[in-house]
């Protein structure tokens, strides 16, 4: 005892000694004081001050204990692939609260979809809206929306260390965390990564979900603005739960019921994507750099040559899982095990890309007029894929499942690209774009897309006319696959869309009108036999006709704002390509600012589509088929939100589907699996510029 208190008393002795000797001054500090005083300390008798400059010197004092530099939005620039496809661009990062309360993927004002239920679960576009590429595909898309590719990542011009965390959460039914850091670790190099995550629960029984996004990022640009290296690492891991549906078809038309405890078709089944790879472009300019804006803060540096190189390493990989009988009859049938099932497929692919841009133009960029820009590319895809399925074996200890290879391919893609842009002036402007498949699986492939735009001025606006002619194989599942549930060896032809649009925007109005037509021959799709669950992929030889105009115009009155789009759509195979006739989007919102400081917003925004006949989904290949002809009513769909922003965070509380009861007890927009609730949802997003 008498130690412990020995040590405390010299460990206060030494306390009191620091603060006694705190009081005078060191010898440098001393000199510090000589020095920022000057001579007056020993030549000049202290002046005495008036109350009034005393308080005049202690507030001087005070203030220059802080930083006078306040680091903002303004030290942080953003650029992307896109924007570096022909010129180094960079723009101001976004920190307004434009349609921040739409941050599922799922609910996206121009681009709604149709899904299972909840955000992570899959989901296919509600319109028509074909996938522009060439090439092999797997075709399984049912969980794209919620995957980050390494040509989705931005990248960041930061002159101070930048940081970006956001949070939408609504409870355990559905919550969200992304969160982006950056920083440059001198004027030429910077860093960062991206991180996100989706758990949710969901809804109804067997909906919980767990995604998980993630990237490290980085970009390169030398000195002389002449070599640019963009590299990223990308992670994709999606866990899906399959639930078949509930059993009760009639679930909305009783009075209250617990979605949790709502029996499903499969208690024990599960998808698992995976999508990881290695990302680099490169790029070097050759000859004259010219430098629009004369080289301000939003510069755009524009070469008149410019050799690239693009390599990526992509591994995927499809992973079904499926354990129990099938007594509710979920799958068509069964091939090699009835009781569990382990369906995989494995898929590699060596991408390398080699571009030789051509630039003309004159020397001075102020007013543009008869550039000339030409891209010439190559394009080498190696592939790899095998895919695997567990099979019943008989062997001496009796049968056992054991998971066997049932088919695999290596082979390759080489695909000539060309784009070619003429700028007759500020106003007339040609651009087109060719990708041939040459050689290879995918032989005769092609993406042949052209555009003119035609503008008259900001308050006259422009004119956009359009078209593109596509040609693209079946995909892997469609063509040739081999699964417990599913085996297809398909001969289907090449689908082919023709497609002419024409798209008038007006700034000024806040006008933007688009018609599109489209024709499609051999369209490819899914379908059963009627009231069957075995979807096969199909096909219809004669042309399809469609129609497709989209108008968005915004109204403005004081404060108060009217948001509207309007999507029309029209084919002589309706109840083939299963999309609504209507669809509509309004958003009407009040906002205002208040203490000239916070943004507040407030608003109600409606969903609406015409009744369609929905299609079906198919467990194990995760595919939207035509199955049984159910048509669902249709009703509105509301949120009502109030959003705000505050300096460095911004935030929204919105309560989803709040018109749940007055028409309906809830909707479907797919056969068996019923939508959200509604629901209260919170989100914020904070900023850090340190």
């Amino acid at each position: 005892m008498f130690n412990k208190l020995k040590y405390l008393l010299i460990l206060f002795s030494c306390l009191a000694t620091r603060g006694a000797f705190a009081q005078f001054p060191n010898s440098q500090q001393q000199q510090q004081n000589q020095l920022f005083r000057g001579d007056t300390v020993t030549r000049r008798p202290t002046k005495t001050l008036t109350d009034s400059q005393m308080l005049d010197s202690l507030r001087k004092k005070e203030e220059n204990k802080h930083d006078t530099v306040v680091f903002t939005a303004k030290f942080i620039k953003v650029t992307n692939e896109r924007l570096l496809a022909d010129s180094t661009q960079v723009l101001p990062i976004d920190t307004g609260i434009v349609n921040f309360e739409n941050y599922s993927p799922l609910y996206q004002p121009r681009h709604p979809t149709i899904g299972l239920g909840s955000l992570g679960l899959p989901s296919r576009s509600l319109l028509f809206e074909p996938v522009k590429k060439v090439g092999f595909d797997v075709g399984m898309h049912f969980l794209d929306a919620y995957m980050l590719y390494p040509q989705d990542i931005q990248y960041y011009r930061a002159r101070v260390p930048y940081t970006n965390l956001q949070l939408y959460t609504g409870g355990r039914k559905e919550q969200v965390f992304k969160a982006v850091v950056s920083e440059n670790i001198n004027p030429q190099l910077n860093i960062g990564a991206n991180f996100n995550i989706i758990g949710s629960q969901g809804f109804y029984n067997r909906q919980n979900v767990s995604d998980l996004n993630a990237d490290i990022f980085s970009w390169y640009e030398s000195k002389g603005k002449r070599y640019n290296l963009l590299t990223n690492i990308f992670f994709n891991n999606l866990k899906n739960p399959e639930s078949g549906g509930i059993l009760n078809d009639t679930i909305f038309k009783k009075g209250s019921f617990d979605q949790f405890n709502e029996p499903v078709r499969l208690t024990n089944s599960k998808y698992q994507i995976t999508n990881n790879g290695f990302y680099l472009k490169q790029f070097y300019y050759i000859g004259r750099i010219d430098s629009a804006l004369n080289g301000g803060a939003n510069a755009s540096i524009l070469p008149t040559q410019r050799v690239s190189h693009t390599f990526m390493y992509n591994k995927q990989t499809y992973v079904f899982n499926q354990a129990g009988s099938d007594t509710y009859r979920v799958f068509p049938d069964y091939y090699f095990n009835s009781v569990n099932s382990r369906d995989s497929l494995f898929l590699q692919d060596i991408h390398n890309e080699f571009t030789y841009s051509f630039y003309l133009r004159p020397k001075s960029v102020s007013f543009v007029k008869n550039e000339l820009k030409l891209d010439l590319g190559l394009v080498h895809d190696l592939y790899n894929y095998k895919q695997y399925v567990s099979d019943s074996v008989l062997t001496a200890f009796g049968k056992v499942s054991e998971e066997t290879q049932k088919q695999s391919a290596t082979f390759q893609n080489i695909t000539l690209k060309a784009k070619l842009g003429y700028k007759f002036s500020n106003r007339v402007l040609l651009d087109a774009d060719f990708q041939q498949v040459a050689q290879g699986r995918n032989f005769g492939d092609y993406l042949y897309d052209a555009k003119l735009t035609l503008a008259g001025g900001n308050k006259v606006g422009k004119i956009i006319l359009g078209g593109y002619a596509q040609n693209n194989a079946p995909t892997l599942v469609q063509q040739s696959w081999i699964s417990n549930h599913y085996i297809f060896h398909t001969d289907l032809k090449n689908q082919k869309i023709v497609n002419l649009s024409f798209n008038y925007i007006n700034d000024p109005l806040q006008l933007d009108l688009k018609a599109e037509y489209f024709l499609i021959s051999d369209y490819i799709y899914f379908k059963s036999q009627p009231g069957g669950n075995d979807a096969t992929p199909s096909q219809i030889t004669a042309p399809i006709n469609m129609l497709k105009i989209s108008v968005g115009k915004n109204l403005v009155w004081r404060r108060f704002h009217f948001d509207n789009y309007v999507v029309y759509q029209k084919t002589d195979y309706q109840s083939t390509i299963r999309t609504p006739e209507v669809y509509l989007y309004s958003n009407l919102y009040y906002g205002k600012r208040m203490f000239d400081a916070i943004d507040v917003v407030a608003g109600v925004s409606v969903r609406y589509n015409t009744p369609y006949v929905a299609p079906s989904y198919a467990i194990g290949i995760g595919q939207f088929y035509n199955g049984a002809d159910v048509t669902y009513n249709s009703y509105p769909y509301a949120n009502v939100y109030l959003k705000a922003t505050l300096q460095r965070t911004n935030l929204f509380i919105q309560y989803d589907y709040a018109n749940q009861g007055l028409q309906s007890n809830g909707f479907y927009t797919v056969v068996r699996y019923p939508m959200q609730d509604r629901l209260l949802k919170i989100g914020i997003s904070w900023t850090f510029y340190d």
